[in-house]
């Protein structure tokens, strides 16, 4: 049975589908996700229509309680299940309705025979037969039938409306509350309300008050009430929905103002909407503030008859005047050609927000779609990424679907798709620490082709594939993208894969391509995470690459370069001297020199840099430097010349004289002490009488002044210089009177007003600095008076020097005077010498720190 109900279902589907195909000419993406998904009632409920027909149903979250045209009432589970012993044969003829109460514990149905039956469902206490004269069209149990002092109202609806009510003695008195507008073809009972329609419209009575409240005419007239009922439903305690025909209305029961003094009913009815459509109504029922309405359609064949069309599930946003259709599906319901309008049923569990579409021959139910009916439409449109968003955001609640499932499903699309790299992303989201999923996933994109596309993402933490899938990779980027494969090096852990594999794989690669840059780099990183650094260190040398100084740095490779010296200083000159002026107790000097003389170029700045960092560490090699300066940074021999006191002079003369520098020969031979030679240098060579005065002050020796005066005597430049200059070392007149005469002497007059000038200046400084001298001997002569009469501090620990007795006393009548000298020392003034002024300690000991003394009493 169950198996023909899933055959059922899909079959009902696949109209479904079919008829979509059909009516549907619009884009799929275009097509919006219906809100309910529907499914054929069956099982045991497919024998009883293939025997009989449904005429109506009541619904309960418990069961469904079906009738039949044959009389008979069944009571089955939401499946269509029969419940064990719950079928009803009372009736000879049609069964027009079913009513439960609020507990569904009790059910009430009538039929055209007239009978009226009430059968307890759980207890026989409250069972009730009876019959009338008349056909019985509508039956309604109070919904608070089953508890207990309720009443056991019911009322019924012939041609007039009755009320039962259980009385004295369990005996049911009637109360007629309505009659004479025709047959009541259907009543439903919410709360204290009963509202019943009949042929001229739809009346409400409460029972609370024991009064009719309200009339709701029919709208359309020309329909024959009994091809087109009107079909009622409670949306909650006081919201009454009427569709009849095509015109549908919401009525809302309000309470009338108490301070009305009009003789009405305390409760009145307002129509909240009201509006027109384009089908006819079947049956009608709430979904939150929308409205589920079962739509008959009638459409016209090519011969202008018309035949019904399939049966529509509309969802309908009522307002005032109008409406708003959210969504419209038809229905595939067996024999749909043959139905009328009266011939459909809706029934509803509103917990369950399930809706049962009753036929003759089919019933189908209708349930709002979940998360899981959700993502179901979002996959098969294609939808994926909003599919996955879904799931997580309710994945506690899925039943049918989970993110995994969801996620692969998408993974496989966009391979399919051609989308690798997004593909291979959303295998970090989906895949996550599963290590055997992301080593199916590499496999797959290894069959594709595209391990490139998903090699930014393969785990290399915490989980970590076979190294083989990362070798995979590896090889891949080798064999199309030499600076992707490069890449790859560097940010991949050694770790993750078997270098000695990769690193055979690139040096056969570089057999056929043995200039390669990019691949001896590659081939240098992995020679260096096999600590095989002399290898690497060779490579990085051959390529010039800039990581070669880190790397020696890195590794303390610096025996290693110690014979490719002059392969650094050719790569990078600057990082390479930095680096061995850095590491001296690992690199020596001596070999550095070594290695550096072939190139004196090179040698030079190695040295000139050590000489600047330290300019006593290099003192073996001055002498060697002083050839260097000379040859490549003249400018910079005089400078080393004079600082550094490691180079043989006479050497140091002869390269200089080799090259004529007349600068570099003065210092030197002023050095040596050969004054008068560098002082012909600069008057014969130079001429320079600005630097033979400058040399002969440094020198200050009277002979050498001598010696530049005789030599200036034919210069007149020379003489105007010396008498500009030399007031202050040597007497002018000397110079004067050795000016021969008739010599002319630019600037003469000029340059005696300067020496005069000079003289007077200097008596001027001398009478300065005797005052200076003066004030500074009053100032600390005053000083050291202010000092010798400041007073000194005695302590009570003070001993007298003389007789060692206590200088201070708490008895004044012993006391005495004492005598306090500068030295510090302190006397009783009785033991010392009458009339002494110094300090007979410090003079035995040929001292005076100090002459006159202090008295205190």
């Amino acid at each position: 049975m169950a198996d023909q109900n899933t055959q059922e279902t899909q079959q009902m589907e696949k109209s479904d589908e079919e008829e979509e195909e059909e009516e549907s000419d619009s884009d799929e993406s275009e097509e919006e996700e219906p809100k309910l998904k529907y499914e054929r009632v069956g099982n045991d409920l497919s024998d009883i229509l293939r025997k009989d027909a449904a005429s109506c149903m009541a619904v309960h979250e418990k069961f469904l309680a079906l009738g039949t045209h044959w009389g008979m009432v069944h009571v089955l589970d939401h499946q269509g299940n029969r419940i064990s012993s719950k079928e009803y044969a009372v009736h000879q003829t049609t069964v027009n309705q079913i009513s439960l109460d609020q507990n569904g514990d009790n059910m009430a149905s009538c039929s055209d025979d007239g009978k009226v039956a009430v059968h307890g469902l759980y207890s026989t206490d409250d069972n009730i037969l009876m019959t009338y004269d008349c056909p019985i069209k509508a039956v309604a149990l109070d919904p608070n039938f089953s508890r207990p002092n309720s009443g056991k109202m019911y009322v019924t609806g012939g041609d007039k409306l009755v009320l039962h009510e259980k009385g004295w003695l369990s005996r049911y008195k009637t109360s007629e509350l309505h009659k004479g507008e025709g047959p009541i073809r259907v009543i439903k009972w919410r709360g204290p309300f009963i509202a019943w329609a009949n042929d001229m419209g739809v009346k409400m009575y409460d029972t609370s008050s024991k009064k009719r409240i309200t009339y709701i005419a029919r709208d359309n007239t020309q329909l024959r009430p009994e091809l087109y009922r009107c079909n009622m439903c409670w949306k909650d305690d006081t919201t009454l929905l009427i569709g009849w025909g095509d015109s549908i209305k919401v009525c809302k029961v309000k309470e009338r103002d108490p301070h009305d003094v009009r003789d009405l009913p305390n409760r009145y009815v307002e129509i909240t909407a009201m509006f027109k459509l384009d089908f006819y109504v079947c049956g009608i029922a709430p979904l939150g503030d929308q409205l589920v309405v079962l739509a008959h359609v009638m459409e016209e064949n090519e011969d202008g008859t018309q035949t019904s069309a399939r049966p529509q599930l509309r969802i309908l946003e009522p307002h005032m005047d109008t409406h708003e259709e959210i969504s419209s599906d038809a229905l595939s319901i067996r024999g749909f050609q043959e139905y009328r309008c009266n011939d459909y049923h809706l029934e509803y569990i509103e917990e369950d927000r399930q809706f049962f579409i009753v036929a003759p021959k089919d019933i189908v139910v209708a349930k709002l779609r979940d998360q899981d009916d959700h993502i179901s439409w979002l996959m098969e449109h294609e939808m994926f990424e909003e599919a996955l968003l879904a799931a997580e955001a309710s994945e506690q609640s899925l039943k049918r679907h989970n993110v995994m499932e969801i996620g692969m499903t998408y993974i496989n699309f966009l391979r399919e798709e051609g989308q690798y790299d997004k593909a291979a992303e959303m295998c970090v989201k989906i895949l996550g620490k599963n290590k055997e999923l992301w080593e199916q996933e590499v496999f797959k994109f290894l069959k594709d082709k595209q391990l490139k596309a998903i090699s930014p993402f393969i785990p290399r933490g915490d989980v970590r594939l076979k190294p083989a899938f990362y070798e995979l990779v590896l090889n891949e980027f080798l064999l199309t993208d030499h600076e992707g494969f490069h890449q790859l090096i560097k940010d991949w852990s050694p770790d993750l894969y078997n270098i000695q594999v990769i690193i055979n794989a690139v040096q056969t690669k570089l057999e056929t391509d043995p200039q390669n840059k990019v691949l001896l780099r590659s081939l240098a990183e992995l020679h260096t995470y096999d600590k095989r650094y002399d290898k690497a260190l060779a490579i990085y040398l051959k390529l010039g690459h800039e990581d070669v100084f880190p790397l020696i740095h890195k590794h303390n490779l610096f025996s290693s370069i110690q014979d490719k010296i002059v392969m650094l200083m050719d790569f990078d000159t600057e990082r390479a001297v930095r680096l061995l002026i850095d590491n001296l107790e690992r690199i020596p000097i001596e070999k550095v020199v070594h290695q550096l003389e072939p190139r004196p170029k090179l040698l030079y700045l190695y040295l000139d840099t050590l000489f600047q960092k330290d300019p006593h560490i290099g003192q073996d090699f001055h002498a060697l430097q002083v050839k260097l300066y000379a040859e490549f940074d003249r400018a910079r021999l005089l400078p080393f010349l004079r600082s550094s006191n490691y180079y043989p002079l006479q050497k140091a003369l002869e390269e200089c004289q080799q090259r004529n520098f007349i600068p570099e020969m003065v210092f030197l031979l002023g050095r040596m002490g050969n004054t008068k030679q560098a002082l012909h240098l600069i008057t014969e060579e130079l001429q320079d009488v600005d630097k033979a005065i400058e040399f002969a002050k440094e020198h200050d020796d009277e002979e050498l002044w001598e010696d530049l005066i005789s030599s200036s005597m034919d210069k007149p430049a020379f003489i105007t210089g010396l008498l500009q200059n030399i007031g202050t070392h040597v007497d002018p007149i000397i110079l004067i009177k050795r000016i021969p005469e008739g010599l002319e002497i630019p600037g003469l007059r000029d340059s005696l007003v300067k020496i005069l000038q000079d003289f007077n200046l200097q008596i001027s400084l001398r009478e300065g600095c005797k005052k200076i001298l003066v004030s500074d001997c009053y100032t600390l002569m005053s000083r050291l008076n202010r000092q010798q009469k400041r007073g000194l501090r005695v302590e009570e620990s003070d001993r007298c020097e003389s007789c060692s007795g206590p200088v201070l006393v708490d008895d004044s009548r012993s006391a005495s005077n004492i005598s306090v000298f500068y030295c510090h020392h302190v006397f009783h003034q009785d033991c010392l010498p009458y009339n002494t002024e110094t300090c007979t300690l410090c003079n035995a000991q040929r001292r005076r720190p100090g002459s006159a003394g202090i008295f205190r009493k």
